[in-house]
């Protein structure tokens, strides 16, 4: 089963990995029309009742694979409606065909004939709520005739994901649905036919443009909407907390926030005025500092333990007895990971190692062929997420497996670990773990490919932050 938003991811991340929208309505259009030729004798009538969206796109294409059917294609509003290219192009297609074609203005003329199958096409997956007007008036001529009904993707007036309808709803005797069934259609009394239509397996295991999908902005938003992130780091070092909290609001969240030992705050707070920094007593994280760092992070939306606290001994309890008692969601970076597998916690987790890290986790992986089944199992050992970097990052939470191929050899510099961890910390503030991590690390090798443009090897760490919110905020996306 698949959701109707994450059918919207795979739909994009198949054009991003070479399949365009296009052949995929092609093969969607002909999986519609050979249902339609099981169910109607060649010269028998096929009235096609199309939405203006890719959902009326499918049903133009599958017009055009009935010549031996006496066809009627009713466009539900104008041509100059249609909202996709591809279906306009789609329907261009059609008219230079000998189909019979009438576009319906006025919901009180709506006329369906007496067709022998009727092919719904106009409301796909991703529309929700009652069926306004000319599709209520169609729908519920749909429903008085007496015709065999055949539904794209999902009857109009159910909503995919869960079957509820409000009001009038097609009532469909088939369905057919494209790459995977929809959960909402085990609420439908029909027939329901899965057309495979070339998604590649890689549109839905690779981390992909698509994924940005998941991403939104409402306008008339309020701060702190995007997430709060805090940053728990620094001691021996002041640079990594500091390019992670910049990399956390680079990524969209809207506030961040450093505690770090006084020793190295000042300094943190000097790379930017837009972070917050309060000081810890000391020259390194340790046990007495844990209460307030967990006051803090109650206000956090995802806490980001680890850039710069180094390796000390009294570090290390620290980090224990923090993600001991922390209950939300945290990202672990560097110093910070090993604490990881002798810790038990409540927290939602994701670790971000690379292989010498994840190694000192306990991990270590010598075929590479094996890499990702042991980075699944060991993800399932842990109960958490892990986002293990390499030239192919892999994304398990135990049980969903992704890869991500952005980034380039030009990131093994410094610092853009530290990145990674920030930009993570921004989409946990937003999304489930699994996939926040997936497009931490999607984003973050799209920031260094875009930064790799410019700087060819010799990027750095915080050539990153300038590339970040192209890589999640593509013009045009």
């Amino acid at each position: 089963m698949i959701s109707s938003d994450e059918m919207a991811v795979v739909d994009a991340n198949a054009a991003a990995l070479g399949v365009p929208r296009k052949q995929l309505m092609e093969s969607s259009g002909s999986a519609v029309a050979r249902a339609v030729r099981r169910l109607a004798e060649p010269g028998g009538s096929v009235a096609l009742v199309c939405g203006r969206g890719n959902n009326g796109g499918d049903a133009f294409v599958a017009a055009r694979f009935l010549p031996s059917h006496d066809v009627t294609v009713r466009l539900l509003g104008r041509p100059a409606a249609i909202s996709t290219a591809i279906a306009r192009e789609n329907f261009d297609a059609l008219e230079a065909t000998d189909a019979t074609v009438r576009t319906v203005r006025d919901s009180t003329a709506f006329d369906l004939g007496t067709p022998d199958v009727v092919v719904d096409a106009m409301l796909g997956t991703g529309a929700t709520g009652a069926l306004r007007e000319p599709e209520a008036s169609a729908a519920a001529a749909i429903n008085d005739a007496e015709a065999t009904v055949v539904s794209v993707d999902v009857p109009s007036g159910v909503d995919a994901d869960t079957g509820d309808t409000e009001g009038v709803a097609v009532e469909a005797d088939h369905v057919v649905t494209f790459h995977d069934g929809k959960p909402g259609l085990s609420a439908v009394d029909a027939e329901v036919t899965v057309a495979e239509i070339g998604i590649p397996a890689a549109a839905e295991r690779t981390v992909e443009r698509g994924d940005l999908l998941r991403l939104s902005r409402v306008p008339g938003a309020h701060k702190g909407d995007f997430g709060r992130v805090l940053v728990v780091g620094g001691g021996p070092y002041a640079g990594a907390p500091a390019l992670a909290a910049q990399a956390s609001l680079r990524a969209g969240a809207d506030l961040s926030s450093v505690v770090a030992p006084v020793s190295v705050a000042g300094e943190i707070q000097g790379y930017s005025e837009n972070l917050i920094v309060t000081p810890l007593e000391g020259e390194r994280l340790g046990p007495d500092h844990v209460p307030e760092v967990l006051s803090r992070a109650e206000r956090a939306d995802c806490v980001v333990v680890g850039p710069g606290l180094g390796d000390a001994s009294e570090t290390r309890a620290a980090v224990r007895s923090f993600l001991g008692e922390f209950d939300g969601t945290a990202v672990v970076d560097a110093d910070a990971l090993g604490a990881v597998p002798e810790t038990e916690t409540d927290a939602t987790l994701i670790c971000t190692p690379h292989a010498g890290e994840l190694a000192a986790m306990g991990c270590a992986i010598d075929d590479a062929s094996e890499r990702a089944a042991r980075i699944e199992s060991f993800a399932a050992d842990l109960g958490a997420t892990l986002l293990v970097t390499g030239a192919e990052d892999v994304v398990s939470d135990g049980e969903r497996t992704r890869y991500n191929r952005s980034g380039n050899a030009g990131m093994t510099v410094g610092g853009t670990g530290d990145v990674l961890a920030g930009v993570t910390g921004a989409m946990a503030c937003v999304l489930e773990a699994h996939p926040a991590a997936s497009l931490g690390a999607y984003a973050t090798g799209r920031a260094g490919d875009l930064a790799a443009a410019t700087n060819g090897d010799g990027l750095t760490a915080t050539d990153l932050l300038g590339t970040v919110p192209s890589a999640l905020w593509p013009e045009g996306r």
